[in-house]
């Protein structure tokens, strides 16, 4: 896996007003960043214009490899099986293992919107890494997850970062991220 993702000198406005300017940093395969700061500083913003959703009103952003997006809407039809919803983002080969990666397996015959607050987070991770993309940029991954389900979502950025992905978190809860650049908004 060969990753990149760089910031150089951007800058970010919202309904009229500057979130954050002259964001510098560079990652490369294997590397991580942890963007922290109080709501509103423009986290999720920064996730947004790094899958170049949302343009930087200043500076250039430059991407390497395929990049997964994970917000707060978990992508996946509320009516159809979990594993029929999942198949949509990933071809047939990929489902299974990120089913099993996220401990959903049991759950694939189960239509999405039966699943609870905890297992509808699980499933957008699974869609995550059922792309098997690059470059995970990853918006309050943790929220709705218990214990269990932080710690194997740590285990598995540490497995991508692993291989060579890079993954961006931007999460007011702790989750172990070990050398981690820190982008603080």
């Amino acid at each position: 896996m060969s990753a990149r993702l760089g910031f150089d000198a951007v800058a970010c406005a919202r309904g009229g007003r500057v979130l954050f300017e002259g964001r510098t940093f560079a990652l490369g395969s294997g590397d991580a960043a942890e963007v922290t700061g109080p709501n509103g500083a423009g986290k999720s913003s920064l996730l947004r214009i790094a899958a170049g959703l949302l343009r930087p009103v200043t500076g250039r952003v430059a991407r390497e490899g395929a990049v997964a997006l994970l917000t707060e809407a978990h992508a996946l039809d509320p009516e159809r099986p979990l594993g029929a919803a999942l198949a949509f983002w990933a071809g047939v080969d990929g489902v299974a293992p990120a089913l099993d990666a996220l401990e959903l397996a049991h759950l694939a015959s189960v239509p999405v919107r039966l699943l609870s607050t905890g297992q509808r987070r699980r499933a957008a991770l699974a869609r995550v890494v059922a792309g098997e993309s690059d470059i995970w940029l990853l918006d309050e991954p943790a929220n709705g997850l218990d214990v269990a389900g932080v710690a194997l979502l740590e285990r598995l950025m540490t497995a991508h970062r692993e291989r060579g992905g890079i993954a961006v978190v931007a999460s007011h809860q702790p989750v172990a991220l070990p050398d981690a650049l820190a982008v603080t908004l």
